[in-house]
């Protein structure tokens, strides 16, 4: 990817104004100051919508940030509380004017204004939002475009109309080449005029968080980030088990590494629960620091796994085949929430040591295993594919 160039202070993206088309307005803190960049940003990655955690909560779709170290990174679509009853989500865009890219910061208001025609999805279309609406003091989901769980929230409704099935772009800018030729409306020039809310703290904090986490960058996921939504605000442990529980999937991580990640995993979950313990629950603002840093860490580790040299066994042979059906166990196990992180870290030390033996036996034997040590293999198999049923099921 080009350098970008940085050309005013850096400014967190959604503390930006939106400079053309919101004027000052008296309920909001927005400024007119901004990031202009000579490249545009990354197409709008492809992502499923994790359901809506509880009721109440609206979608904010993921965007990409800037910052003159890394460059362009992914802010990860989330659920989020609004400031308070009655009021939408309007999300930012980048958009091109006079030979740069500026962003125009999200807002919240009575109405969703204009957001550069950015087909954004979840019920974002690029005009207006479909997602749901507000009836009195709750908030109704159009589960035709949204993922609620229909038996925990009952106040939704279907309307397919407003699935948009012409702006099929995936551009996440506005003017210039590849971008959208969408043009504000009369309504959204209204609703820009509207007195607006800015992002919320739990909104800036999140794409603080998306900052400073390396898998995050473009320079670095080359337009596919890791973790591109999320159910709530600083759900990372979550994040982070999902993209481990993918790697396990796809072979990216071998058991040795799965198990050291979880390892990791597990003494920071330990850490959590001991500081929650002796504060009454909560977290200090110095011990969520610390965790932070320790999941960038983590996250880290996650990303250069997958992309080293080394990978789980393959399915070519029948000892092949069981091990990736006990990895794939595992990954189930992982993205369920069934196995814990320590158990993972079990199981996968486990699996390492079949890895290691078949390993040993086939540079012992010309590449080949005998028929003694495929049945010693299958009968360890047997006992660690035993130990995850019970952890499984709490036997």
């Amino acid at each position: 990817m080009r350098k970008l160039t940085f050309i005013r202070a850096i400014v967190p993206a959604l503390l930006l104004a939106t400079a053309v088309l919101a004027g000052p307005s008296p309920a909001s803190a927005q400024i007119s100051v901004g990031i202009s960049v000579h490249v545009g940003p990354p197409a709008l990655p492809v992502y499923a919508q994790p359901p809506c955690p509880t009721e109440g909560y609206l979608w904010t779709p993921g965007y990409w940030g800037y910052n003159a170290e890394g460059g362009y990174f992914w802010v990860p679509g989330v659920w989020v509380a609004p400031p308070r009853v009655g009021l939408l989500w309007t999300p930012g865009y980048w958009g091109f004017a006079g030979g740069l890219y500026g962003f125009h910061a999200g807002y919240w208001g009575p109405h969703v204004g204009f957001y550069g025609g950015v087909n954004y999805g979840f019920g974002y279309g690029g005009v207006g939002f479909g997602g749901g609406e507000w009836r009195g003091g709750h908030f109704a989901y159009n589960s035709a475009v949204t993922n609620v769980n229909t038996t925990v929230i009952h106040n939704t409704y279907v309307n397919r109309t407003v699935i948009n099935n012409t702006n099929v772009s995936r551009a996440s800018f506005n003017g210039g080449p590849g971008g959208t030729t969408a043009a504000p409306t009369a309504q959204e020039r209204m609703a820009a005029n509207e007195s607006h809310v800015q992002a919320t703290s739990e909104q800036m904090s999140h794409e603080h968080s998306a900052s400073i986490d390396r898998s995050n960058f473009a320079s670095e996921n080359h337009g596919k980030p890791a973790n591109p939504a999320m159910s709530r605000v600083g759900e990372r442990a979550n994040n982070q088990q999902d993209r481990i529980a993918n790697g396990v999937r796809s072979g990216q991580l071998t058991a040795g590494e799965t198990k050291n990640l979880e390892s990791r995993e597990a003494n920071i979950n330990h850490e959590v629960k001991d500081d929650r313990a002796a504060n009454g629950g909560k977290l200090t603002s110095q011990e969520k620091a610390q965790v932070n840093q320790q999941q960038n860490n983590v996250s880290h580790s996650i990303y250069d796994d997958k992309h080293n040299a080394a990978t789980q066994p393959g399915t070519k042979s029948e000892v092949g085949q069981r091990q990736n059906n006990q990895q794939q166990r595992i990954a189930n196990g992982i993205d369920s929430g069934k196995l814990s992180a320590g158990e993972v870290a079990h199981d996968e030390k486990n699996q390492q040591k079949v890895n290691q033996q078949v390993h040993a036996d086939r540079q012992a034997n010309g590449g080949k295993l005998t028929a003694s040590e495929k049945k010693q293999v299958n009968k360890e198999q047997n006992k660690n594919s035993k130990q995850i049923h019970n952890q499984k099921t709490g036997k």
